[in-house]
């Protein structure tokens, strides 16, 4: 049997900031609170279909591009409407070198973690 993905750990200055976003973004709830590590996932529990996010405390700053990043789809509207709704509960634009022909839009979260909404629709 191969292993499965089952959680992401991101290192940040402000864990309740970020849960509190990636919580609206994705529809997570959290799951727990442990050392100042916040734990966020889906509503069934940790183990489901979606992997959990843990935002761990750090006081090192955020050097430069990561090397990792989320991709997320909307679920219940279209590309256009799901990006008015990422910009009102505080993601903003990234330009990190798109031609602006991408069918994509890269985005920060509060601590200036990039990631990407795509415009495919899943169920």
């Amino acid at each position: 049997m191969a292993s499965r993905f089952s959680e992401l750990v991101i290192d940040c200055r402000d864990p309740q900031r970020l849960a509190d976003f990636w919580c609206q973004v994705l529809d997570f709830v959290v799951l727990g609170d442990e050392g100042g590590a916040i734990e966020v996932g889906p509503r069934e529990g940790f183990g489901g279909l979606q992997p959990a996010l843990i935002f761990s405390p750090s006081s090192e700053p955020k050097t430069g591009k990561l090397r990792l990043h989320m991709d997320v789809n909307p679920v219940d509207r279209d590309q256009d409407a799901e990006l008015e709704r990422l910009l009102a509960i505080g993601a903003r634009p990234a330009d990190i070198g798109q031609t602006g022909e991408e069918q994509w839009h890269v985005l920060l979260d509060p601590e200036d973690n990039e990631f990407c909404l795509l415009r495919a629709r899943l169920r």
